[in-house]
């Protein structure tokens, strides 16, 4: 099997326009989330997020084109462009076509539909602009990476919750492995941030009004962000033969349904996706520094999670530093594993272990080292990315330095 190493990475979130400006925020512990800048907002309960700030899409993109990109898709390409050019990779000739496209999303374009919900229903129009179709389908910003950059193999999105980005990349990281490519960008996207998003969230009763403390016992819900973030995923022998700089190893991935709930989520699934990543990666739990947990800072998530972990990793557990960076950039939903998987990076690159911020109180059921408040430094040489998703879904990637 192919070794798969990330040789370019690239962000647009709540706490930067780029993977230097995030790691920055992560290493001091700054939060993104803040009021929502958006229409209708006093009609909202719910008034705060992880918003991409002083955002101006035309500065991004001409009129022409930001009638055919959706934020979240703009939000794709702006990350691309960045993991493609530290890549150095050019897809010409055989690398076009051995090298793919793999991103996650859960809602695609959420702002075209509420726009243009808005447009028939409120405004009464009878027509709505051509292209609402191709600006909003969840595999918009996949296919619009895959013209920009020329890649003509395998290019797809998956949608599944909160894990999009991990089943995504975990995908892509089997294929590479298997030799059925060379190169895969991969990671993904989300901007719910809009009154219809923030809506229909409030509906499930999940979201604190005021802010996200994972793992405290005293929070009280998860908090929406929006961005992107993106990979060049690549096979070890391709990027070393071009002398290309390697960020991180990805060694191990493992999925799992808890085939219960719809909602709640289940220890055993998650622990099943823990060991069976490690597996994966032929890793012991003792190998394991450092964990960047899904810690939306809702009650049956954060103890469901730390529970899991103490089963999969055993006395191991206590010797783990777990922290969540949710609650400094907020859940991106479908996209929330891709950014988080730049926390991973530091770790590994870095020694920089990113923060749980927002941390008041201890939880007993939660007893574990969430790297309240600061960051840390130290040393890890394996660390592991959890996401777990409604509807059951686990994915949990594993990555070593090199």
């Amino acid at each position: 099997m192919k070794r798969v190493v990330i040789t370019g990475a690239g962000t647009i979130n709540a706490l930067g326009k780029n993977v230097a400006e995030t790691m920055e925020a992560m290493r001091e512990g700054r939060c993104g989330i803040g009021p929502l800048d958006i229409r209708d907002i006093d009609r909202l309960s719910v008034q705060i997020g992880g918003q991409v700030r002083d955002y101006d899409e035309l500065a991004w993109f001409n009129r022409q084109q930001v009638a055919l990109y959706d934020r979240f898709t703009q939000f794709t390409l702006l990350a691309a462009k960045e993991a493609i050019a530290q890549s150095g990779l050019r897809f010409e000739g055989e690398l076009s076509t051995r090298s793919g496209v793999v991103l996650g999303t859960a809602g695609g374009g959420v702002n075209t539909w509420d726009e243009n919900y808005r447009s028939v229903y409120e405004e009464g129009r009878n027509r709505v602009h051509p292209f609402v179709v191709p600006k909003l389908m969840n595999n918009a910003a996949a296919s619009h990476v895959s013209m920009e950059y020329n890649l003509k193999g395998p290019a797809f999105t998956v949608a599944t919750a909160c894990a999009s980005s991990n089943h995504a990349m975990g995908l892509a990281f089997q294929m590479i492995r298997s030799g059925m490519c060379s190169v895969i960008l991969t990671g993904g996207s989300e901007a719910m941030l809009c009154f219809g998003g923030i809506k229909a969230w409030e509906g499930l009763r999940v979201m604190s009004r005021d802010a996200c403390r994972p793992f405290s016992a005293n929070r009280n819900g998860m908090v929406q962000g929006e961005g992107a973030a993106t990979f060049v995923f690549e096979d070890y022998d391709h990027a070393r033969a071009r002398g290309a700089g390697i960020l991180a190893e990805v060694t191990g991935f493992a999925m799992t349904s808890d085939a219960a709930d719809i909602v709640m989520p289940s220890a055993q699934g998650a622990e099943r996706a823990i060991t069976g990543a490690l597996a994966d990666a032929r890793m012991n739990p003792e190998d394991v520094g450092y964990i960047n947990a899904h810690g939306t800072g809702t009650a049956a998530n954060d103890k469901t999670e730390c529970a899991a972990v103490s089963k999969a990793f055993g006395p191991h557990a206590d010797r783990l530093m777990i922290s969540s960076t949710k609650s400094m950039h907020g859940h991106l939903i479908g996209g929330t594993g891709a950014v988080e998987l730049l926390a991973c990076i530091m770790a590994l690159r870095d020694g920089v272990i990113a923060p749980t911020i927002g941390y008041e109180e201890p939880d007993p059921e939660c007893a574990l080292d969430v790297v309240p408040n600061t960051a840390r430094e130290a040393r890890v040489t394996a660390v592991l990315s959890n996401a777990f998703a409604f509807g059951g879904l686990n994915a949990v990637l594993a990555l070593r330095a090199i």
